[in-house]
């Protein structure tokens, strides 16, 4: 894509889109920020994912969407109402989006709509690009869901890219922030045995390759955001306990896990694992800042 073109990104407030948004001011895009409250300055569009309104007018001219609003899926236990809550604010939000940006006339040429690694699932040691299938579970569930919803962008020749999301490491906010706490107090340690994969990217490294996304048109379909080098749990707790210089000699039990978090949350997000690797962003040329867990971790704390 040219530069001083119009993207519109959703999800704009939060910890991707507050790094996002500015990114891509400084490249040269003029940014629309949809925004579910009445529209307070110029470069707000409203729409209303629940309710299925988007101001199809305001979204005129724009030639790139970046899509990444959606419900927490760390934020409290997984309820029955907080998984709806999940799926509703990813799938009719992106149905809604997909549908408005098929309608533009004239159309933007490239909608990157997140997704998440959960589409992989638990799936222990097995390496897995953009090829896998499909796994079990909540998560993978609703990814699916996730990525199908743009279909109406994909029908009308809208190149759609779904950039399937790891743990995204950040100095501030983050999962990170919540990982970092009981290190601090000298009480962190490695899940169960720590066997389970982690696919991780640095915030700094996703706003990269969420512009990359929206400017490299041989990008389509899946898209690994991790970076190269998944590593064990056991591999990132030793890492960070040298980062923070506290101890890690106290595993977390997987009981106390379930206990705390209920069991499905526990087991698909804190016990499992998945060993993803960027297999689509790496034959496109894209370049990583951080490769390795240790001088990641040592740059952001």
């Amino acid at each position: 894509m040219e530069k001083h073109e119009k993207v519109a990104v959703t999800g704009a407030s939060g910890l991707v889109g507050s790094e996002l948004v500015p990114t891509l001011q400084r490249n040269g895009y003029e940014v629309l920020r949809l925004v579910r409250r009445p529209p307070r300055a110029d470069g707000e569009v409203r729409w209303d994912p629940d309710g299925g309104t988007i101001d199809r007018e305001g979204l005129q001219g724009v030639t790139g969407v970046i899509h990444l609003a959606g419900d927490n899926v760390a934020s409290g236990r997984w309820t029955e109402a907080k998984k709806a809550k999940i799926r509703d604010s990813r799938v009719q939000g992106t149905a809604l989006l997909a549908r408005a940006v098929a309608e533009l006339s004239p159309k933007p040429r490239v909608l990157v709509s997140a997704s998440a690694t959960g589409y992989y699932g638990v799936r222990g040691n097995e390496v897995l690009d953009e090829t896998a299938s499909q796994g079990s579970g909540f998560l993978a569930s609703v990814c699916g869901e996730w990525e199908a919803a743009a279909e109406p962008a994909r029908q009308a020749g809208i190149r759609v890219v779904h950039p399937r999301i790891g743990i995204v490491l950040a100095a501030e906010g983050g999962a990170l922030a919540k990982m970092k706490m009981p290190f601090l107090l000298g009480v962190g340690g490695r899940i169960g045995d720590g066997s389970q994969y982690m696919s991780w990217i640095t915030l700094e490294d996703l706003v990269s390759a969420l512009v990359f996304a929206l400017e490299q048109d041989g990008l389509e379909g899946p898209v690994n955001f991790v970076s190269p080098t998944p590593v064990t749990n056991a591999d990132f707790t030793a890492a960070l306990g040298r980062v923070l210089r506290r101890p890690t000699a106290l595993p977390v039990p997987k009981f106390a896990l379930r206990l705390g978090a209920g069991a499905e949350m526990a087991n698909e997000m804190l016990i499992g694992g998945a060993r993803v690797v960027p297999a689509s962003l790496h034959v496109h040329g894209f370049r990583w800042e951080h490769t390795s867990i240790e001088p990641a971790l040592d740059s952001l704390l």
